[in-house]
C-alpha cells in the first residue's frame, strides 16, 4: 500500500475527529440546562457558593478560546468530565459499564447478518430470477423498509409473550442465583436470542440486496466469461471470481452501518431494556446528564470515523486502482 495513500486517510481521519471533538463542544454548550443552572434551582445554594461553583469548572472564564482550549485539553487525556446523575463517577467509567453490553449485541448481529445477508444476496445474484432469487429479493426489501423498533416488538410479542420461549427484557433475570458459570451463560444466551435476532434481521436485508447487484454486474465481466469457458465448475466461479470482486461494495456498507449503530441502540435496547449506550443515551437525556450525553456522542463518532479509514484501507488492499 503506498504511503501517501495511507498518510492521506490518516490525515482526513485525524482532521475529521478535530471537528468532531470541537462541534461536540459547541453544540452542547448551546443546550439548556447547563451545571450552574441546575445548582441554583436549589435555593439553599448562595451566589457565592454559585460563583466558586463557577470558577472551579471554568465556567467564569470565555468560552472561546479558554473553555474550548481546556475542553479539547481534557479530552485528548481522556477526561471527559464526571456524570451528573452517577455521582462520583467519571463519564468514562460510566461509558466503559454500558459499552461491553452494546458491543456483544451489535457486534453478533452484525456477524451474524454478514454470513446470512452476503450468503443469500450472492446466491440469489447467482441464481437470478428463480424462486431463491424472488424469496430471497422479496424477504430482503421487507426487512430492509422495516425499522427495528418494528421487528423487536414483533419477536417481542411472538417468541416471549405469546409462546414463552425468551425472557421479555433485560441482559439476565433480576435476582436470579447461578450455580455456576455456565448457568450465567446460558441466562445471558435466552436474553440475548431476540435483541440479536432483531439486529441481524435489520440488517441481513441490505447486506443482501447490495451483494446482489454486486453478483449481477460482475456476472457481465469478461473474466467470468473466461472462467466459465475454461469449464470451472459453477459453484468455483462464484467462490474464487464473482464474490472476491463483489465484495468490494460491502466493505464500505459494512462501516456505514457502524454509523447507524446509536439509532438501532436506542431502539433495540429501549425494546428490549437492553443496558448498553442505547438506553444510557435515553437516561441521559431524560436527566439532562450532559457530560454523558457528550461522551455517547464523541465516542459513537469517533468509531464511526476509525471505521470508515478501516474501510478505505481495507478497500485499498482489495482494488489496487483505488490508491492511485
Amino acid at each position: 500500500m503506498r504511503s501517501g495513500f495511507l498518510a492521506s486517510r490518516l490525515l482526513q481521519a485525524a482532521v475529521t475527529i478535530t471537528l468532531i471533538i470541537i462541534l461536540n463542544f459547541l453544540l452542547f454548550r448551546a443546550m439548556p440546562g447547563s451545571p450552574e443552572r441546575i445548582l441554583g434551582r436549589n435555593p439553599n445554594v448562595t451566589p457565592e457558593i454559585l460563583a466558586a461553583k463557577r470558577e472551579k469548572w471554568g465556567l467564569d472564564k470565555p468560552v472561546i478560546p479558554d473553555q474550548l482550549v481546556a475542553y479539547v485539553s481534557s479530552t485528548l487525556q481522556g477526561d471527559l468530565g464526571f456524570s451528573f446523575v452517577a455521582r462520583g463517577q467519571t463519564v468514562v467509567e460510566v461509558l466503559a459499564q454500558r459499552l461491553p453490553a452494546t458491543l456483544l449485541l451489535f457486534g453478533l448481529g452484525e456477524v451474524i447478518a454478514i454470513f446470512l445477508g452476503l450468503a443469500l444476496g450472492a446466491y440469489s445474484g447467482w441464481r437470478r430470477g428463480g424462486p431463491i432469487d424472488y424469496l430471497g429479493n422479496g424477504a430482503s426489501l421487507l426487512l430492509y423498509s422495516t425499522p427495528y423498533f418494528l421487528l423487536g416488538m414483533a419477536l417481542l410479542l411472538i417468541f416471549a409473550t405469546a409462546l414463552g420461549w425468551f425472557p421479555t427484557f433485560g441482559m439476565l433475570t433480576a435476582g436470579e442465583t447461578y450455580a455456576s458459570i455456565w448457568d450465567r451463560l446460558f441466562d445471558l444466551a435466552r436474553h440475548l436470542v431476540l435483541p440479536v435476532a432483531t439486529v441481524a434481521l435489520g440488517l441481513i436485508g441490505q447486506y443482501a440486496i447490495v451483494m446482489r447487484s454486486s453478483i449481477i454486474e460482475t456476472l457481465s465481466e469478461d473474466y467470468i466469461t473466461t472462467a466459465r469457458a475454461k469449464g470451472l465448475s459453477s459453484l468455483f466461479v462464484l467462490r474464487r471470481h464473482a464474490i472476491p470482486n463483489a465484495m468490494l461494495p460491502t466493505v464500505t456498507l459494512i462501516a456505514i452501518n457502524l454509523g447507524y449503530v446509536v439509532a438501532g441502540a436506542i431502539t433495540v435496547e429501549v425494546v428490549f431494556n437492553w443496558p448498553g449506550l442505547g438506553t444510557l443515551t435515553v437516561e441521559a437525556l431524560s436527566a439532562r446528564d450532559y457530560p454523558v450525553l457528550q461522551g455517547v456522542f464523541l465516542l459513537l463518532s469517533v468509531s464511526v470515523v476509525l471505521a470508515n479509514l478501516a474501510a478505505d484501507l481495507v478497500y485499498g488492499a482489495l482494488d489496487p486502482r483505488v490508491r492511485t
